[in-house]
């Protein structure tokens, strides 16, 4: 093996989840080249990883939106770039229309997607020579690792490595002081994956007597106004200003702790190894859980909104016993 393509184009928290691919194909196959694909939103996130080689990305998602003939132009030459390589084997483990199309125009005789059941879009199958599967039950994390594995002839050793390096920022957009700050991830892509905002508050303020300083991050107008609403009930609580995704991720690599909801940045949190705690009310806790000793647990059952009281003992849990907590196989830096 000599090059490898990654399809995963899409979301956040997915593609921060799959990023361990890469040191698992590395492991297996000394000196090969791994390059990935991805919609150009998320690209920098790849570009996060130490272990990647070549991040090809076009502005997909932006041109499904606007149509606009710059982006159809920047989708034409990222064309280019994804066929300057022949590729030993392309393994998609998206499993939809576009990255099945990636797969498709990228050069290799070997391309390997899941089996129909386990696609996120049927139509996808066209583009594949093999296909791995069915997919194991549990995580759906670790389900990625076991499908690259079987791609390649490999399986997957020990605890995700996700070796991440934040780039450096022109200007610090976020200083920590010296009280342990929390982040509070409220806000998520769905209604039904919301906590409420008297839970948020209620343990932010057990944080705050706790000695914590609680920070509140938003994306959008309505999730400031949800972040407002909290910290109008916390003393000292802080709504932060609207950040990039890597500002985000310096922020949270900052945090001595970070809760939140189902959503991407929470798994960059783990990622980053920081303390984190993972909130289910309307997804799935043991296919898209996060979960690390001492460090990182999900709570909720995915029908029911969890109590404070299972949240708190979550807070408890992944701040008890640290020097008992085994060494991690991850590697999390910044510059």
């Amino acid at each position: 093996m000599k090059r490898i393509l990654i399809v995963k184009v899409t979301s956040l928290g997915d593609i921060v989840q799959a990023l361990p691919v890469i040191a698992d194909i590395k492991r297996a196959f000394p000196g090969v080249q791994v390059d990935w694909a991805a919609d150009e939103a998320f690209a920098e996130v790849v570009h996060w990883s130490q272990a990647v080689d070549r991040v090809l990305c076009a502005p997909l998602r932006r041109f499904k939106k606007a149509r606009r003939w710059a982006d159809f132009k920047a989708i034409a030459a990222s064309i280019g770039e994804l066929r300057a390589y022949r590729y030993d084997a392309i393994i998609d483990i998206q499993g939809v229309y576009k990255s099945a199309i990636i797969a498709f125009l990228a050069r290799s005789s070997r391309r390997f997607g899941y089996r129909n059941k386990d696609l996120g879009e049927r139509g996808a199958a066209f583009a594949y020579t093999s296909r791995v599967g069915p997919r194991p039950p549990g995580n759906a994390w670790q389900g990625m690792r076991i499908s690259v594995g079987e791609a390649l002839g490999f399986e997957p050793e020990g605890q995700a490595v996700y070796d991440l390096k934040l780039p450096a920022l022109p200007t610090a957009t976020f200083e920590a002081g010296d009280a342990p700050v929390a982040a509070l991830f409220h806000a998520t892509s769905k209604e039904d994956k919301k906590w409420p905002v008297a839970h948020w508050a209620a343990v932010a303020n057990e944080l705050v007597r706790r000695g914590f300083r609680i920070v509140l991050p938003w994306g959008s107008p309505r999730e400031r106004e949800e972040a407002e609403a909290i910290a109008a009930q916390v003393p000292g609580a802080t709504v932060l200003p609207q950040m990039s995704v890597t500002e985000i991720a310096h922020m949270i690599d900052a945090c001595s702790l970070v809760i939140g909801t189902d959503t991407g940045f929470v798994h960059v949190a783990h990622a980053l190894q920081k303390r984190t705690v993972m909130i289910f009310v309307a997804t799935s806790r043991s296919h898209f859980g996060i979960e690390a000793p001492h460090r990182s647990v999900s709570i909720g059952d995915g029908h029911s909104v969890p109590p404070v009281s299972e949240a708190l003992q979550a807070i408890d849990y992944v701040h008890s016993d640290p020097l008992a907590a085994p060494a991690s196989t991850h590697s999390a830096s910044h510059l």
